[in-house]
């Protein structure tokens, strides 16, 4: 008679790691995209990633770099589905590391804000940013944190795509370094402290923070 053992069995459901999190920077890949406004998502995980001394991996879907601190797992991702398919590495990443989606944080770029403003939420629309919806078509929900990183809105009527795939202006890029600094701290807060203290330090303007 063959014995089945159920509880140790390789197909059994996983339950979700509390302590893993998965760091998200949206961006498009390519070296015509480098430095424009729609990747500073891209940005803001490369500058964490160098912060903390770590270093990205291709691996399926995006460049993947891990850091563990205090018993704290962070992923950092970068997807190389180009931003309208986002959602595709997300869905990948969340369910190879059983991230739950209230650990994972989105840091995406905003036009509906201000340059140098920072908005962090639990959960909300997609706002018309296409990455974002991608990714709330992928995971069936709209309940999972994200970081705005507020690029301004100087464009004609018509121009939007333009705008966000210019490189910053001067002016910009002159403050541009202190602003991901916050949003690094703000990323690095939603693991240690949480999205609720994140949110309470870090929504508002960088350049008066």
């Amino acid at each position: 008679m063959k014995l089945r053992f159920p509880f140790f069995s390789s197909t059994a459901k996983k339950e979700p790691d509390m302590k893993s999190f998965l760091i998200v920077g949206l961006g498009n890949v390519g070296v015509k995209y480098n430095g424009t406004r729609h990747n500073i998502g891209f940005e803001v995980v490369d500058a964490l990633a160098k912060e903390k001394e770590i270093c990205f991996e291709t691996l399926r879907y995006g460049n993947v770099a891990k850091l563990t601190q205090k018993g704290k797992t962070a992923y950092l991702l970068k997807p190389n589905t180009f931003m309208n398919r986002s959602g595709k590495a997300v869905r990948y990443w969340m369910h190879q590391k059983k991230i739950p989606k209230q650990n994972i944080l989105i840091i995406t770029d905003d036009i509906h804000l201000d340059f140098g403003y920072l908005r962090m939420r639990k959960k909300g629309s997609d706002g018309g940013h296409n990455g974002l919806k991608d990714i709330s078509m992928q995971l069936n929900s709209i309940d999972y944190p994200r970081l705005r990183f507020g690029i301004g809105a100087g464009y004609s009527k018509g121009r939007q795509v333009d705008f966000v795939l210019q490189p910053w202006k001067n002016e910009e890029a002159k403050s541009l370094s202190f602003a991901i600094e916050k949003a690094i701290q703000a990323s690095w807060c939603f693991v240690t402290e949480g999205v609720q203290s994140a949110m309470n330090t870090f929504n508002g303007n960088t350049l008066e923070l």
